[in-house]
């Protein structure tokens, strides 16, 4: 008898690993979107896998019907429950904060077809405008519940009635979030999607204006109301508020290029969260990621986003070319409270934490 529950439990196991590896790659894009932050969504997923386990082996025989959607609810009220710890460790950060950058691959147009589907779902997702680095810091600016059901509608389909389910609210209250969110999205971000290849030159002429120290380009490349957000968490040197307007701006990077710098710097051009972005090192420790945000009518520099925090930038790797956390995330086994000997997940990424 011991030795067959035994054996139903090793069943359960590794069903449960199977499905969870499954799933991961939604629920990393969908807590990612979320918080903005690998660590804490690395810390959501581990959650959602003990939980996960837990039914799993406990429930002896009885299935869950749509793992898909169970782990989702799951994944997401875990994030929103993380949101009040993440709220209070930010109101004593140094200076902005911006989401952790995620470097991902786009494929080439010469790609196989094998290729482009081998691209996972939080790559895929990840490629997609909505979940840019400039949209993700306007997310920022939504109420959690907010956030949450945007990310659900408009980034992954979700219908109304399905996130009530998920949140545990009627679909009319749902409603009137998403539109909500929307509306303030809209205002703030309205929908427009650069020409990558736009996006790349303008990209590179600007860096080159930056580290060069052309004042003249870099005002000619700047909107009149530009703003540089630059997040060094108080371990990097960086400005502690948004720097606006395209001479201050100017003259702050241009200043910084001949005084600041590192004597060598290698850059290297690569997809950070989707967009053609800026990836600096110095030696090989990554110094800098900077993404640079467009207007539609005249591809001037609107925003300009520079992570210089060391924390958030332990998952950037010299000749990387996939996503920062290329290696499946790891579902670390029993902690406080966890459910026995839980399998851990193969294939264990760190991609560092970040604040």
């Amino acid at each position: 008898m011991t030795e067959t529950l035994a054996q139903h439990r090793a069943t359960a196991d590794d069903r449960a690993t199977e499905v969870f590896v499954g799933h991961r790659e939604l629920l990393f894009s969908v807590v990612y979107n979320m918080l903005g932050s690998v660590s804490d969504t690395e810390d959501v997923l581990q959650e959602t896998w003990l939980a996960w386990a837990r039914r799993s082996r406990g429930g002896l025989g009885d299935e869950i019907d749509n793992p898909r959607a169970y782990l989702v609810r799951i994944a997401v009220n875990q994030a929103l429950a993380r949101q009040a710890s993440i709220n209070r460790r930010r109101e004593t950060y140094v200076g902005p904060w911006l989401p952790e950058p995620l470097i991902t691959r786009t494929p080439d147009a010469q790609d196989s077809a094998q290729a482009v589907l081998a691209t996972d779902a939080a790559e895929s997702a990840l490629r997609n405008e909505s979940v840019s680095m400039a949209l993700l810091v306007v997310l920022e600016t939504l109420t959690p519940l907010e956030r949450a059901v945007f990310v659900l509608h408009e980034v992954f389909g979700y219908a109304h009635t399905e996130i009530a389910e998920i949140l545990g609210r009627s679909a009319s209250a749902i409603r009137q979030l998403a539109h909500r969110a929307r509306e303030h999205v809209q205002a703030r971000r309205p929908r427009y999607q650069t020409d990558p290849y736009v996006q790349q030159q303008v990209t590179e002429r600007f860096v080159a204006a930056s580290l060069g120290g052309d004042l003249c380009e870099l005002m000619d490349l700047l909107a009149p109301d530009v703003t540089l957000w630059t997040d060094g968490g108080g371990k990097a040197r960086s400005a502690l508020r948004p720097v606006q307007g395209r001479d201050k701006v100017a003259r702050l990077l241009n200043g910084y290029a001949s005084t600041q710098l590192p004597e060598a710097l290698d850059i290297q051009y690569r997809h950070v969260n989707g967009d053609p972005s800026a990836v600096v090192f110095s030696g090989d420790s990554p110094y800098a990621v900077m993404v640079v945000d467009l207007d539609a009518e005249n591809d001037h520099v609107t925003d300009i986003y520079l992570v210089t925090n060391p924390d958030k930038l332990q998952g950037v790797r010299q000749g990387q070319g996939g996503t920062g956390h290329e290696a499946p995330l790891e579902a670390r086994g029993p902690q406080d409270g966890g459910a026995g000997d839980i399998p851990t997940l193969p294939g264990a990424a760190d991609p560092g934490a970040a604040g």
